[in-house]
């Protein structure tokens, strides 16, 4: 009973977010951000990178050294491509550290309840139908601004398609709604939808090549408009899960004691799981699929900085936004001029980190 008392104390005592990590959080988002536009096949001088992004702001007006050609790779290719990295980055973090906690297991990832492979499904169909041009700006049925938007859309949608029906199916299947409950619910519903999108495949056999480049992952962008696509419901996402923070840590103490301290634990529960699913569908929409971000980052914070998540959320979404850009630079230089998608690129560094979490997971209490 002891141990109960001190886990329920520890829940709603005051979280110490340490001003030294918060600063060493922005610090990596702005070396990550400054690495991503200064570095490629065409290297450019950081200070006048630096200097080009001040001039975006009204009214400044400073002389960056950098060619005309050289501006344009920063402000047109780079900067959207880096700033959708940050986005993305940070919602696939938040939404496994919430996860995480809702579920109370450190193997959660943004994915578990179907997100991943409803997305999957709706982005087959949309190429299927041949909107294959919102992919990779090949020729497709639709042309221009309305293609650009189509896989990104039926993705979003199979997304929420694919959490909605783990939820309806969690919720009847049983009289006790637990989280383990809707663990068992999103298998169920991914192993479905994952049929329908090999049956798909297998119909439409031209278009498995532009599925799968989305499958493994890309921040490639054509402008702003992905940004502008997943931005509105990752800020949706983002504030409902970190004004609810704090909740996720008396969810830690169990059902019981939460209840005793004047929580509603499933009415937090599925409120934190459907806000982390929009953001995350949000991500994949326009990404694809990038897997073990919402592991690594998440796990590693919780290892060095403090196992409350009101330290956990906010210093993921920082760190998150750092690891996923550094990873995109990565993909993009290590075989220049190819590509590697950058969902190899977090599955090597992810894989490997499975054994560490496996080795930790009771050491943090897990």
């Amino acid at each position: 009973m002891s141990g109960t008392g001190t886990a329920v104390r520890a829940a709603v005592l005051p979280a110490r977010l340490s001003l030294r990590w918060l600063v060493a959080g922005v610090v990596a988002v702005v070396v990550a951000a400054l690495a991503g536009l200064a570095i490629g096949p065409v290297a450019i001088n950081p200070l006048g990178v630096v200097a080009e992004l001040l001039n975006l702001i009204p009214g400044v007006d400073i002389h960056t050294g950098l060619s005309g050609s050289e501006a344009a790779i920063v402000t047109q290719l780079r900067l959207p491509r880096v700033a959708l990295g940050l986005l993305v980055g940070a919602m696939l973090a938040l939404a496994g550290g919430c996860y995480q906690g809702v579920f109370r297991n450190p193997l959660a990832d943004p994915y578990l309840l179907g997100v991943a492979a409803g997305a999957g499904l709706g982005a087959t169909a949309a190429v299927a139908i041949g909107v294959s041009s919102g992919i990779d700006g090949g020729g497709g049925a639709l042309s221009g601004s309305a293609a650009v938007g189509l896989v990104p859309a039926f993705a979003f949608a199979g997304a929420l398609v694919g959490v909605a029906l783990t939820y309806g199916l969690g919720v009847a299947g049983a009289r006790v709604r637990t989280p383990t409950t809707l663990i068992l619910a999103g298998v169920a519903v991914a192993a479905f939808l994952t049929a329908i999108q090999t049956y798909v495949l297998q119909r439409n056999v031209e278009t498995i090549r532009e599925v799968y480049s989305w499958l493994l992952g890309s921040l490639a962008t054509s402008g702003w408009n992905e940004v502008t696509l997943a931005l509105p419901y990752a800020a949706v996402a983002a504030v409902v899960v970190l004004a609810h923070r704090r909740e996720l840590d008396v969810l830690s103490v169990g059902d019981d004691e939460a209840s005793s301290l004047g929580l509603h634990p499933q009415r937090s529960r599925y409120l934190l799981i459907a806000a982390a699913s929009l953001g995350t569908a949000a991500a994949v929409a326009v990404s694809g699929l990038i897997g073990f971000v919402g592991i690594i980052v998440p796990h590693t914070i919780r290892l060095v900085a403090g196992s409350s998540y009101r330290v956990i959320l906010p210093l993921s979404m920082l760190f998150g936004a750092a690891f996923l850009t550094l990873s995109d630079l990565a993909a993009r230089t290590v075989m220049s001029p190819t590509e590697i998608p950058i969902g190899v690129v977090t599955a090597f560094l992810g894989a490997p980190f499975f054994v560490l979490v496996l080795r930790t997971a009771k050491r943090v209490g897990l």
